[in-house]
Protein backbone atom coordinates (compact mmCIF):
# COMPACT_ATOMS: atom_id res chain seq x y z
CA UNK A 1 0.00 0.00 0.00
CA UNK A 2 2.99 2.57 0.62
CA UNK A 3 4.36 1.91 -2.40
CA UNK A 4 1.43 2.51 -4.52
CA UNK A 5 1.39 5.89 -2.34
CA UNK A 6 4.81 6.90 -3.18
CA UNK A 7 4.66 5.66 -6.83
CA UNK A 8 1.51 7.27 -7.74
CA UNK A 9 1.68 10.50 -10.16
CA UNK A 10 0.10 12.67 -8.11
CA UNK A 11 0.34 16.22 -10.19
CA UNK A 12 1.18 17.77 -6.78
CA UNK A 13 4.83 17.35 -6.94
CA UNK A 14 5.57 16.25 -10.37
CA UNK A 15 5.96 18.51 -12.99
CA UNK A 16 3.68 17.88 -16.27
CA UNK A 17 6.21 16.73 -18.79
CA UNK A 18 7.75 14.23 -15.62
CA UNK A 19 4.50 12.92 -14.95
CA UNK A 20 4.29 11.88 -18.48
CA UNK A 21 7.90 10.00 -18.21
CA UNK A 22 6.73 8.65 -15.08
CA UNK A 23 3.40 6.83 -16.47
CA UNK A 24 4.88 4.44 -18.87
CA UNK A 25 6.79 2.91 -15.71
CA UNK A 26 3.50 3.12 -13.01
CA UNK A 27 1.54 1.21 -15.52
CA UNK A 28 4.45 -1.25 -15.99
CA UNK A 29 5.01 -1.97 -11.97
CA UNK A 30 0.98 -1.96 -11.48
CA UNK A 31 0.84 -4.46 -14.05
CA UNK A 32 2.80 -6.59 -12.30
CA UNK A 33 1.47 -6.27 -9.55
CA UNK A 34 -1.70 -7.24 -10.33
CA UNK A 35 -0.20 -10.36 -12.40
CA UNK A 36 1.46 -11.33 -8.92
CA UNK A 37 -2.08 -11.30 -7.44
CA UNK A 38 -4.00 -13.10 -9.90
CA UNK A 39 -4.71 -17.09 -8.61
CA UNK A 40 -3.22 -19.55 -11.20
CA UNK A 41 -5.88 -20.82 -13.77
CA UNK A 42 -7.40 -24.28 -13.64
CA UNK A 43 -7.27 -26.35 -16.56
CA UNK A 44 -10.33 -28.14 -17.85
CA UNK A 45 -9.20 -31.55 -16.61
CA UNK A 46 -8.82 -29.87 -13.53
CA UNK A 47 -12.86 -29.68 -12.64
CA UNK A 48 -13.65 -33.35 -14.17
CA UNK A 49 -14.90 -36.74 -12.31
CA UNK A 50 -12.96 -35.97 -8.85
CA UNK A 51 -11.12 -32.96 -9.32
CA UNK A 52 -14.26 -30.52 -8.32
CA UNK A 53 -13.61 -31.96 -4.71
CA UNK A 54 -10.37 -31.09 -4.92
CA UNK A 55 -11.21 -27.42 -6.48
CA UNK A 56 -13.58 -26.92 -3.87
CA UNK A 57 -11.50 -26.93 -1.18
CA UNK A 58 -8.59 -25.45 -3.13
CA UNK A 59 -11.28 -22.17 -3.25
CA UNK A 60 -11.86 -22.14 0.27
CA UNK A 61 -12.57 -17.82 1.36
CA UNK A 62 -11.08 -16.74 3.96
CA UNK A 63 -13.54 -17.79 7.08
CA UNK A 64 -14.98 -15.19 9.15
CA UNK A 65 -16.81 -14.56 12.50
CA UNK A 66 -19.17 -12.19 11.50
CA UNK A 67 -22.89 -12.34 10.95
CA UNK A 68 -24.18 -11.69 7.17
CA UNK A 69 -24.91 -7.80 7.32
CA UNK A 70 -28.62 -6.43 6.23
CA UNK A 71 -26.87 -5.82 2.78
CA UNK A 72 -25.96 -9.06 2.08
CA UNK A 73 -29.10 -10.48 2.80
CA UNK A 74 -30.69 -8.12 1.05
CA UNK A 75 -28.83 -9.57 -2.42
CA UNK A 76 -29.82 -12.90 -1.76
CA UNK A 77 -31.36 -14.81 -4.70
CA UNK A 78 -34.73 -15.19 -3.35
CA UNK A 79 -37.35 -17.19 -5.55
CA UNK A 80 -40.08 -15.04 -5.82
CA UNK A 81 -42.39 -18.03 -4.98
CA UNK A 82 -45.50 -17.07 -2.67
CA UNK A 83 -44.91 -18.70 0.82
CA UNK A 84 -48.01 -21.24 1.62
CA UNK A 85 -47.28 -21.05 5.68
CA UNK A 86 -50.15 -23.09 6.13
CA UNK A 87 -49.52 -25.77 3.86
CA UNK A 88 -45.46 -25.07 5.01
CA UNK A 89 -47.05 -25.75 8.68
CA UNK A 90 -48.87 -28.59 7.71
CA UNK A 91 -45.89 -30.59 6.36
CA UNK A 92 -43.97 -29.25 9.19
CA UNK A 93 -45.87 -30.95 11.80
CA UNK A 94 -44.95 -34.51 11.91
CA UNK A 95 -41.37 -33.30 14.07
CA UNK A 96 -39.12 -32.48 11.04
CA UNK A 97 -39.36 -28.90 8.90
CA UNK A 98 -38.79 -29.54 5.12
CA UNK A 99 -36.12 -26.49 3.79
CA UNK A 100 -37.52 -24.44 0.94
CA UNK A 101 -40.93 -26.24 0.71
CA UNK A 102 -42.42 -23.92 -1.57
CA UNK A 103 -39.65 -23.83 -3.92
CA UNK A 104 -38.97 -27.57 -4.34
CA UNK A 105 -42.86 -27.49 -5.20
CA UNK A 106 -42.17 -25.01 -7.86
CA UNK A 107 -38.77 -26.67 -9.31
CA UNK A 108 -40.59 -29.53 -10.47
CA UNK A 109 -43.96 -27.96 -11.41
CA UNK A 110 -43.31 -30.01 -15.08
CA UNK A 111 -45.80 -31.36 -17.65
CA UNK A 112 -45.91 -34.68 -16.80
CA UNK A 113 -44.28 -35.96 -13.05
CA UNK A 114 -44.69 -39.67 -13.69
CA UNK A 115 -41.10 -41.10 -11.70
CA UNK A 116 -39.60 -39.10 -9.07
CA UNK A 117 -36.79 -40.02 -6.12
CA UNK A 118 -36.09 -38.58 -3.42
CA UNK A 119 -32.35 -39.32 -2.43
CA UNK A 120 -32.35 -38.35 1.10
CA UNK A 121 -35.60 -39.23 2.51
CA UNK A 122 -35.63 -38.17 5.74
CA UNK A 123 -39.25 -37.54 7.21
CA UNK A 124 -41.05 -37.56 3.85
CA UNK A 125 -41.82 -33.70 4.11
CA UNK A 126 -40.82 -33.04 0.93
CA UNK A 127 -41.62 -36.35 -0.80
CA UNK A 128 -45.51 -35.91 0.75
CA UNK A 129 -45.68 -33.16 -0.68
CA UNK A 130 -44.69 -34.12 -4.27
CA UNK A 131 -46.93 -37.35 -4.11
CA UNK A 132 -50.51 -35.05 -2.97
CA UNK A 133 -49.20 -32.55 -5.48
CA UNK A 134 -48.77 -35.19 -8.90
CA UNK A 135 -51.56 -36.71 -9.05
CA UNK A 136 -50.05 -38.52 -12.40
CA UNK A 137 -47.04 -39.77 -10.40
CA UNK A 138 -46.94 -43.75 -11.19
CA UNK A 139 -43.63 -44.52 -9.15
CA UNK A 140 -41.66 -43.17 -6.39
CA UNK A 141 -38.67 -44.28 -4.99
CA UNK A 142 -37.02 -43.30 -1.66
CA UNK A 143 -33.87 -43.59 -0.54
CA UNK A 144 -31.95 -43.00 3.08
CA UNK A 145 -28.78 -44.54 4.99
CA UNK A 146 -30.65 -43.53 8.19
CA UNK A 147 -32.98 -46.65 9.13
CA UNK A 148 -34.96 -44.95 11.48
CA UNK A 149 -35.90 -42.29 9.05
CA UNK A 150 -36.77 -44.48 6.71
CA UNK A 151 -39.04 -46.18 8.68
CA UNK A 152 -40.43 -43.07 9.96
CA UNK A 153 -40.98 -42.09 6.08
CA UNK A 154 -42.33 -45.21 4.92
CA UNK A 155 -45.05 -45.07 7.67
CA UNK A 156 -45.82 -41.38 6.59
CA UNK A 157 -46.33 -42.09 2.79
CA UNK A 158 -48.06 -45.18 3.32
CA UNK A 159 -50.70 -43.46 4.94
CA UNK A 160 -50.46 -40.77 2.20
CA UNK A 161 -51.25 -43.21 -0.45
CA UNK A 162 -53.64 -45.40 1.10
CA UNK A 163 -56.64 -42.49 0.45
CA UNK A 164 -58.18 -45.18 -2.18
CA UNK A 165 -57.05 -42.35 -4.74
CA UNK A 166 -53.82 -43.41 -5.27
CA UNK A 167 -53.90 -47.11 -5.71
CA UNK A 168 -51.64 -47.13 -8.95
CA UNK A 169 -48.76 -45.51 -7.41
CA UNK A 170 -45.76 -47.70 -6.59
CA UNK A 171 -43.62 -46.76 -3.78
CA UNK A 172 -40.01 -48.44 -3.04
CA UNK A 173 -37.87 -47.53 0.09
CA UNK A 174 -34.44 -48.36 0.34
CA UNK A 175 -31.50 -48.10 3.04
CA UNK A 176 -28.99 -47.19 0.69
CA UNK A 177 -26.71 -44.19 0.09
CA UNK A 178 -27.10 -42.16 -2.53
CA UNK A 179 -24.43 -42.77 -4.59
CA UNK A 180 -26.04 -46.46 -5.24
CA UNK A 181 -28.83 -44.58 -7.33
CA UNK A 182 -28.31 -47.26 -10.16
CA UNK A 183 -27.98 -49.95 -8.64
CA UNK A 184 -31.39 -49.61 -6.87
CA UNK A 185 -33.38 -48.27 -9.91
CA UNK A 186 -31.98 -51.14 -11.98
CA UNK A 187 -33.70 -53.76 -9.07
CA UNK A 188 -37.30 -51.84 -8.96
CA UNK A 189 -37.45 -51.72 -13.04
CA UNK A 190 -34.27 -52.41 -15.40
CA UNK A 191 -36.23 -49.94 -17.80
CA UNK A 192 -35.65 -47.28 -15.81
CA UNK A 193 -31.76 -47.14 -16.31
CA UNK A 194 -33.01 -46.66 -20.24
CA UNK A 195 -35.60 -44.57 -19.88
CA UNK A 196 -34.80 -42.64 -17.22
CA UNK A 197 -37.18 -40.26 -14.34
CA UNK A 198 -38.43 -37.50 -14.19
CA UNK A 199 -37.66 -35.95 -11.38
CA UNK A 200 -34.88 -36.73 -8.33
CA UNK A 201 -34.31 -34.75 -5.54
CA UNK A 202 -31.55 -34.30 -2.88
CA UNK A 203 -31.03 -32.39 0.39
CA UNK A 204 -27.62 -32.64 2.14
CA UNK A 205 -28.74 -30.96 5.39
CA UNK A 206 -29.01 -32.98 8.28
CA UNK A 207 -33.12 -33.15 9.57
CA UNK A 208 -34.12 -31.87 12.57
CA UNK A 209 -34.71 -35.59 14.35
CA UNK A 210 -31.26 -36.54 13.92
CA UNK A 211 -29.90 -32.96 15.53
CA UNK A 212 -32.40 -33.15 18.31
CA UNK A 213 -31.53 -36.71 19.18
CA UNK A 214 -28.01 -36.40 21.04
CA UNK A 215 -26.75 -39.65 20.91
CA UNK A 216 -26.43 -39.38 16.99
CA UNK A 217 -23.99 -36.79 17.90
CA UNK A 218 -24.72 -33.83 15.83
CA UNK A 219 -25.29 -31.30 18.34
CA UNK A 220 -23.44 -28.82 19.37
CA UNK A 221 -25.61 -27.45 22.33
CA UNK A 222 -26.51 -31.05 23.87
CA UNK A 223 -24.00 -34.05 25.46
CA UNK A 224 -23.96 -37.41 23.53
CA UNK A 225 -20.88 -39.69 21.81
CA UNK A 226 -19.27 -38.70 19.65
CA UNK A 227 -20.57 -40.28 16.56
CA UNK A 228 -21.71 -38.75 14.07
CA UNK A 229 -22.49 -41.11 11.68
CA UNK A 230 -25.25 -40.67 9.13
CA UNK A 231 -25.36 -44.52 8.71
CA UNK A 232 -25.68 -46.36 12.04
CA UNK A 233 -23.75 -48.96 10.13
CA UNK A 234 -20.75 -47.04 9.52
CA UNK A 235 -17.26 -48.29 11.43
CA UNK A 236 -15.62 -44.37 11.60
CA UNK A 237 -16.72 -42.43 14.25
CA UNK A 238 -15.88 -38.68 15.05
CA UNK A 239 -14.56 -40.03 18.44
CA UNK A 240 -11.91 -42.34 16.53
CA UNK A 241 -10.78 -39.64 14.37
CA UNK A 242 -9.90 -36.75 17.14
CA UNK A 243 -8.29 -39.38 19.53
CA UNK A 244 -6.38 -41.81 16.98
CA UNK A 245 -5.37 -40.05 13.74
CA UNK A 246 -2.58 -38.31 12.94
CA UNK A 247 -1.93 -35.03 14.28
CA UNK A 248 -1.12 -33.51 11.02
CA UNK A 249 -4.60 -35.07 9.74
CA UNK A 250 -6.88 -33.74 12.27
CA UNK A 251 -5.69 -30.23 11.42
CA UNK A 252 -6.30 -31.11 7.91
CA UNK A 253 -9.78 -31.96 8.49
CA UNK A 254 -10.19 -28.74 10.61
CA UNK A 255 -9.02 -26.70 7.97
CA UNK A 256 -10.22 -28.13 4.92
CA UNK A 257 -13.78 -29.33 5.68
CA UNK A 258 -14.44 -26.92 8.64
CA UNK A 259 -12.95 -23.61 7.35
CA UNK A 260 -11.90 -23.24 10.26
CA UNK A 261 -9.23 -19.90 10.49
CA UNK A 262 -7.82 -21.17 14.10
CA UNK A 263 -7.47 -24.34 13.13
CA UNK A 264 -3.97 -25.21 14.20
CA UNK A 265 -4.77 -24.10 17.62
CA UNK A 266 -7.33 -25.99 17.80
CA UNK A 267 -5.79 -29.16 16.63
CA UNK A 268 -3.07 -28.80 19.43
CA UNK A 269 -5.28 -28.55 21.63
CA UNK A 270 -7.36 -31.82 20.88
CA UNK A 271 -3.72 -34.06 20.76
CA UNK A 272 -3.19 -32.55 24.33
CA UNK A 273 -6.39 -33.69 25.49
CA UNK A 274 -5.07 -37.25 24.59
CA UNK A 275 -2.80 -37.00 26.93
CA UNK A 276 -5.64 -36.94 29.71
CA UNK A 277 -7.69 -39.40 28.02
CA UNK A 278 -9.06 -38.34 25.08
CA UNK A 279 -12.34 -36.43 23.73
CA UNK A 280 -15.41 -39.14 24.23
CA UNK A 281 -18.28 -36.75 24.10
CA UNK A 282 -19.92 -33.85 22.26
CA UNK A 283 -20.13 -32.04 25.55
CA UNK A 284 -15.85 -32.43 26.05
CA UNK A 285 -15.70 -31.38 22.76
CA UNK A 286 -17.49 -27.83 23.03
CA UNK A 287 -16.14 -27.37 26.15
CA UNK A 288 -12.55 -27.53 24.38
CA UNK A 289 -13.61 -25.65 21.90
CA UNK A 290 -15.27 -23.03 24.02
CA UNK A 291 -12.00 -22.70 26.37
CA UNK A 292 -10.08 -22.22 22.96
CA UNK A 293 -12.03 -19.43 21.46
CA UNK A 294 -12.59 -17.60 24.93
CA UNK A 295 -11.27 -14.53 23.18
CA UNK A 296 -13.30 -14.30 20.02
CA UNK A 297 -16.32 -12.68 20.71
CA UNK A 298 -18.31 -14.37 23.52
CA UNK A 299 -20.77 -17.03 23.10
CA UNK A 300 -21.59 -16.52 19.59
CA UNK A 301 -18.01 -17.04 18.30
CA UNK A 302 -17.54 -20.35 20.03
CA UNK A 303 -20.51 -21.43 18.90
CA UNK A 304 -19.52 -21.09 15.45
CA UNK A 305 -16.26 -22.38 15.53
CA UNK A 306 -18.21 -25.79 17.36
CA UNK A 307 -20.41 -26.04 14.36
CA UNK A 308 -17.74 -25.51 11.86
CA UNK A 309 -15.30 -28.39 13.88
CA UNK A 310 -18.53 -30.69 13.68
CA UNK A 311 -19.78 -29.91 10.05
CA UNK A 312 -15.64 -31.18 9.58
CA UNK A 313 -15.78 -33.98 11.44
CA UNK A 314 -19.78 -35.03 9.94
CA UNK A 315 -18.06 -34.62 6.16
CA UNK A 316 -14.87 -36.91 7.24
CA UNK A 317 -17.03 -39.65 9.01
CA UNK A 318 -19.65 -40.06 6.22
CA UNK A 319 -17.35 -39.09 3.10
CA UNK A 320 -19.36 -36.35 2.00
CA UNK A 321 -18.03 -34.38 -0.50
CA UNK A 322 -16.73 -37.01 -2.51
CA UNK A 323 -20.00 -38.96 -2.02
CA UNK A 324 -21.35 -36.36 -3.72
CA UNK A 325 -19.52 -35.70 -6.15
CA UNK A 326 -19.91 -39.16 -7.60
CA UNK A 327 -23.63 -39.22 -7.06
CA UNK A 328 -24.32 -35.75 -8.72
CA UNK A 329 -23.16 -37.78 -11.95
CA UNK A 330 -24.95 -40.89 -10.99
CA UNK A 331 -28.46 -39.21 -10.87
CA UNK A 332 -27.97 -37.01 -13.76
CA UNK A 333 -27.63 -39.92 -15.44
CA UNK A 334 -31.02 -41.72 -14.16
CA UNK A 335 -32.78 -38.83 -15.46
CA UNK A 336 -35.13 -38.82 -18.63
CA UNK A 337 -35.18 -36.08 -21.46
CA UNK A 338 -36.56 -33.08 -19.70
CA UNK A 339 -36.16 -34.56 -16.13
CA UNK A 340 -34.62 -32.39 -13.38
CA UNK A 341 -32.65 -32.56 -10.65
CA UNK A 342 -32.80 -30.61 -7.40
CA UNK A 343 -29.98 -30.09 -4.63
CA UNK A 344 -30.36 -27.96 -1.30
CA UNK A 345 -26.76 -27.83 0.20
CA UNK A 346 -26.07 -26.09 3.29
CA UNK A 347 -22.77 -25.07 2.92
CA UNK A 348 -20.13 -23.47 1.28
CA UNK A 349 -17.84 -26.79 0.22
CA UNK A 350 -21.25 -28.24 -0.46
CA UNK A 351 -22.60 -25.90 -2.27
CA UNK A 352 -19.45 -25.37 -4.63
CA UNK A 353 -19.43 -28.99 -5.72
CA UNK A 354 -22.46 -29.09 -7.21
CA UNK A 355 -22.34 -25.37 -8.58
CA UNK A 356 -18.78 -27.24 -10.41
CA UNK A 357 -20.22 -30.14 -11.32
CA UNK A 358 -23.26 -28.77 -12.96
CA UNK A 359 -21.26 -26.60 -15.30
CA UNK A 360 -19.42 -29.89 -15.70
CA UNK A 361 -22.33 -32.12 -16.80
CA UNK A 362 -23.50 -30.18 -19.18
CA UNK A 363 -21.11 -30.01 -21.41
CA UNK A 364 -17.61 -31.38 -21.24
CA UNK A 365 -16.07 -29.30 -23.44
CA UNK A 366 -14.81 -25.90 -23.18
CA UNK A 367 -13.67 -23.72 -20.23
CA UNK A 368 -14.61 -24.34 -16.93
CA UNK A 369 -15.46 -20.56 -16.17
CA UNK A 370 -19.97 -20.09 -15.99
CA UNK A 371 -19.48 -16.61 -18.37
CA UNK A 372 -18.41 -19.58 -21.38
CA UNK A 373 -21.31 -20.82 -21.42
CA UNK A 374 -24.90 -19.57 -22.97
CA UNK A 375 -26.46 -17.49 -20.79
CA UNK A 376 -30.48 -16.58 -21.08
CA UNK A 377 -32.99 -15.51 -19.26
CA UNK A 378 -35.56 -17.39 -17.88
CA UNK A 379 -38.92 -16.53 -18.92
CA UNK A 380 -40.48 -20.01 -19.67
CA UNK A 381 -39.40 -23.07 -18.92
CA UNK A 382 -41.58 -26.41 -19.23
CA UNK A 383 -44.74 -24.42 -19.16
CA UNK A 384 -45.72 -21.33 -18.04
CA UNK A 385 -43.26 -18.50 -16.37
CA UNK A 386 -41.45 -19.94 -13.40
CA UNK A 387 -40.35 -16.73 -11.47
CA UNK A 388 -38.39 -18.89 -9.25
CA UNK A 389 -35.63 -19.16 -11.57
CA UNK A 390 -34.00 -15.75 -12.53
CA UNK A 391 -31.55 -17.21 -15.68
CA UNK A 392 -30.11 -20.19 -17.38
CA UNK A 393 -27.22 -21.41 -18.45
CA UNK A 394 -27.51 -23.95 -21.33
CA UNK A 395 -24.94 -26.09 -22.51
CA UNK A 396 -25.01 -29.78 -24.74
CA UNK A 397 -26.31 -31.72 -22.17
CA UNK A 398 -28.47 -30.00 -20.26
CA UNK A 399 -29.78 -26.62 -18.51
CA UNK A 400 -28.89 -25.35 -15.40
CA UNK A 401 -32.16 -23.62 -14.49
CA UNK A 402 -30.24 -21.40 -11.71
CA UNK A 403 -27.36 -19.69 -12.36
CA UNK A 404 -27.39 -18.42 -9.16
CA UNK A 405 -28.79 -20.68 -6.29
CA UNK A 406 -32.06 -20.17 -4.67
CA UNK A 407 -32.25 -18.92 -1.02
CA UNK A 408 -35.19 -19.36 0.99
CA UNK A 409 -37.58 -16.53 1.37
CA UNK A 410 -37.42 -14.10 4.37
CA UNK A 411 -40.80 -15.80 6.17
CA UNK A 412 -39.36 -19.04 6.10
CA UNK A 413 -35.85 -17.95 7.57
CA UNK A 414 -38.19 -16.39 10.27
CA UNK A 415 -39.92 -19.69 11.27
CA UNK A 416 -37.26 -21.60 10.46
CA UNK A 417 -33.54 -20.13 11.23
CA UNK A 418 -31.65 -23.73 10.48
CA UNK A 419 -32.84 -22.60 6.93
CA UNK A 420 -31.03 -19.66 6.45
CA UNK A 421 -27.99 -21.41 4.83
CA UNK A 422 -29.69 -23.72 2.46
CA UNK A 423 -29.22 -23.03 -1.21
CA UNK A 424 -30.99 -24.82 -4.21
CA UNK A 425 -29.54 -25.53 -7.07
CA UNK A 426 -31.80 -27.33 -10.69
CA UNK A 427 -30.68 -28.95 -13.95
CA UNK A 428 -32.32 -29.80 -16.31
CA UNK A 429 -31.94 -32.70 -18.69
CA UNK A 430 -31.74 -32.32 -22.76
Amino acid sequence: MATNRLLSPSAAFLHPRENNLFLPFFRLHTRQRSQLRRPPSTSRDAVRRGGNLKLAIKKIAPPTNRSPSPEHLKRRTRSGVEFDRELYERYASAGHVPVMFCEVLEAFRIPRLRSFVDCTLGAAGHSSAIIEAHRELELFVGLDVDTLAVDKARTRIEALVSDGFREELKVYTHVRNFKYIKAVLGGVDENLLSEGVDGIFMDLGISSMQVDNLERGFSVLGDGPLDMRMDPQGTLKAEDILNTWPEAEVGRILRDYGEESNWWFLQEKIINARKKGGLHSSRELVDLVRKASGKSGGRLGWIKTATRVFQALRIVVNDELQTLENALYACFDCLSSGGRLAVISFHSLEDRIVKKTFLDIIENEGEDDEEDYTVKRNDKIGTGTQIWSKQRIVGRNGTILTKRPITPCEDEERLNRRCRSAKLRVIQKH
